[in-house]
């Protein structure tokens, strides 16, 4: 069983921000796999489904970025699932729009909602899958930007990489997620 996990804030008003770039990928799996998100526990909203054969947990942590761990967690110990069968999607100031970035391992890098599953798992050796959002422009303030929505111009460039990050999500599935990466990190 493999954990795909979306990063994001619940609530209708950051739905579509930057900020929320995980929870749209896991919409966007969620949809391709007919996989209902229609399980509420552990602090979050999570659907079970296949992909390529292989069980999937679907979840958006509903506790808002800064603790995402606290939802991550529990659903892993309830379910058993080690920390070499998730992998965790999010935002990323330090990509530009659109583009994706795998990693096997890492730090945080300044993500409030990475550092939070990070402290729960007592780890930082899980996959992530980072989706370019680019840095504030104009003095614009990052918690302003990272819950604000993306212009015209970049919706494309945020379409394509929703697109990517699933496609890895379901090649990982059948496939290790060094190929995956070697794949996708063009």
């Amino acid at each position: 069983m493999k954990l795909i996990i979306g990063l994001g804030n619940p609530g209708r008003e950051y739905a579509q921000t930057r900020h929320n770039v995980g929870f749209i990928a896991i919409d966007e799996l969620a949809h391709r796999h007919h996989i209902p998100l229609d399980k509420e526990k552990f602090k979050g909203v999570f659907g079970t489904g296949m992909i390529n054969g292989e069980k999937i947990i679907l979840l958006k942590p509903l506790t808002y970025m800064n603790l995402s761990g606290e939802s991550v967690r529990p659903l892993m110990d309830y379910y058993d699932i080690d920390p070499e069968d998730i992998v965790v999607i999010y935002d990323d100031l330090d990509l530009p729009v659109g583009k994706v970035r795998l990693r096997a391992k890492g730090s945080a890098g300044g993500h409030n909602g990475m550092k939070s599953i990070i402290q729960h798992l007592g780890m930082q050796e899980f996959k992530r899958i980072r989706i370019g959002i680019d840095r504030p422009k104009n003095g614009m303030k990052v918690p302003d930007y990272v819950l604000g929505r993306f212009t015209q111009e970049e919706v494309p460039f945020v379409v394509e990489s929703i697109k990517i990050t699933a496609d890895a999500c379901e090649k990982w599935t059948a496939d290790s997620f060094i190929d995956v990466m070697n794949q996708f990190n063009r």
